[in-house]
């Protein structure tokens, strides 16, 4: 593990003012560095950055940038115009060498969600992790920014709450999204140096300081419970444990699995859990069913399947992301062959990457949504989230009388796609597509699409069938008994939404 100290927070405020004097934020990035060094630092490259950092000159922000993102020494006098240098090597956020002075962590703007002007710090060169690795192998590194925090981040529901719990904080960035939403913030890693970056992460983002507890998964905080927990957890499926960061430790998903299935008797009622996970695919085995018995006793549960990869892709990603890539070949060609053979003695034959949200309900039958979904979103995601499941609730509470008796409204963007030849009289099918949130896509029949057209909230849905039957030359009664189905699916996947009844 690591042994390299830590900076200390005590000037952290003096710092975190000349840095957002200095324009050292999300946009002044963008402002300098222009969009196309931007988008590059977040692949990992700094090549780009530091050409354009050459003509900032000796400005501060540019002094900023090339000091803590781009690991470059800068001259000690540059530094002294950019923030208070002495405070700055003091505390241990800077080491100088003759007249330069080097970084000793990695500082990443971060723009919050309304705005606010954050930064993450994280071991230097483990901002993010890229093609060409984390440039770290260190078993105790603590990785900064990355495509699957800021995923988390975007999915997490964010009302406000008494309690929020972020199992594996890293460098904090989950505990920091919570402080503004939770009176009471706590965040636990296995990893004591993860927990020291997020002391710093906090501080210097002007945050509420947060309870930091070391230990594996819930242990540290014992028998307590919460409104909200987070993790964005070691879920790399491997053989072994090198890398604390990525490695769970324990075989195949187990991790993963334990978290979720834990998790339960954690929540608050009503609380929600939400975590980023890998789980096998499984010869012989649905990976739906598979994730279905994960779910604890008591929680309602959405998990949504993001992306698939074989076990050869999957082995290829991470020993890239540890730089194995780059070691001697038949050290790699080895590495490779031991994932491999983990892969083959499990039987597993490719690996999933998604998410998994519960939520603790008092209902005798609880609601478990597994699906695959792998197109392109809106984020942030966490008022989806919570339509999903006040969906769920609405459901579960209407038969199919009581949906014919309800009126509904079409969600707005919503647009009808007609599929066929060309010429043709009539369409092969009909898809009504949404253009926010999940931006979910569903073939109706010609009912299906003449029923969500008509949907404004003024008449029951057994009212609209009616006169569909009467235009169509139906039985009403027939049409009556076979359409409750679709406008289930339809409600479900949140392309129509029920208006409150009168008095309601």
């Amino acid at each position: 593990m690591s042994t390299t100290s830590l900076p200390t927070p005590d000037h952290a405020a003096e710092l975190r003012s000349a840095m957002l004097a200095a324009g050292f934020t999300a946009d002044g990035l963008l402002d300098l560095l222009g969009a196309p060094a931007y988008a590059a630092l977040a692949r990992s490259e700094t090549v780009p950055a530091l050409r354009a950092t050459r003509g900032g000159g000796d400005s501060p922000l540019a002094t900023l940038v090339r000091l803590f993102l781009l690991q470059q020494p800068v001259p000690y006098v540059h530094a002294a115009s950019a923030m208070p240098v002495e405070a700055a090597l003091a505390d241990g956020w800077l080491r100088r060498e003759g007249d330069e002075v080097h970084a000793t962590v990695d500082v990443r703007p971060y723009g919050g969600p309304d705005g606010e002007d954050w930064f993450i710090v994280s071991d230097l060169g483990c901002a993010v992790g890229g093609a060409g690795g984390i440039g770290s192998r260190e078993e105790g590194v603590v990785l900064g920014v990355g495509g699957a925090s800021t995923t988390l981040a975007g999915i997490t529901v964010r009302t406000p709450v008494g309690s929020a719990l972020d199992v594996g904080t890293g460098s904090g960035i989950q505990a920091l999204h919570a402080t503004r939403h939770a009176t009471r913030v706590t965040a636990t890693d296995v990893n004591p140096r993860a927990l020291g970056f997020t002391r710093l992460t906090l501080a210097l983002s002007g945050a509420p300081e947060a309870e930091l507890l070391t230990g594996s998964l819930f242990e540290p905080v014992g028998g307590a419970t919460y409104d909200l927990i987070v993790s964005n957890p070691p879920f790399v499926i491997s053989p072994g444990a090198r890398l604390t960061y990525r490695d769970g430790g324990m075989g195949g998903d187990d991790l993963c699995r334990s978290l979720v299935q834990e998790a339960g008797a954690r929540l608050n009622p009503g609380g929600y859990a939400q975590f980023l996970g890998n789980w096998q695919h499984v010869e012989g085995e649905d990976w739906h069913d598979r994730l279905r018995s994960w779910v604890p006793r008591g929680c309602d549960a959405w998990i949504v399947q993001r992306d698939v990869q074989d076990v050869t892709q999957y082995a290829e990603l991470w020993l890239r992301d540890a730089g194995d890539h780059r070691d001697d070949p038949e050290a790699y060609a080895q590495r490779y062959e031991d994932w491999l053979d983990e892969f083959e003695a499990r039987r597993t034959k490719s690996v999933g990457f998604g998410w998994i949200t519960l939520r603790r309900t008092d209902a005798a039958e609880p609601s478990i949504v597994v699906e695959e979904w792998p197109h392109t979103v809106e984020q942030p995601l966490g008022e989806a989230v919570l339509a999903h499941f006040a969906r769920q609730d609405y459901l579960r509470e209407h038969d199919d009388a009581a949906l014919l008796e309800a009126r509904f409204v079409l969600v707005e963007e919503v647009v009808q796609e007609q599929v066929g030849s060309p010429g043709a009289e009539d369409p092969e099918h009909v898809v009504l597509r949404q253009n926010r949130g999940m931006r979910r896509a569903t073939k109706v029949d010609t009912v299906g699409a003449g029923f969500a057209g008509v949907c404004d909230g003024s008449l029951s849905a057994g009212r609209i069938l009616d006169a569909i039957a009467q235009l169509m030359q139906e039985d009403p009664v027939v049409l009556r008994d076979r359409t409750p189905e679709a406008i289930r699916l339809l409600v479900e996947q949140g392309f129509l939404e029920p208006v409150a009844s009168p008095g309601r």
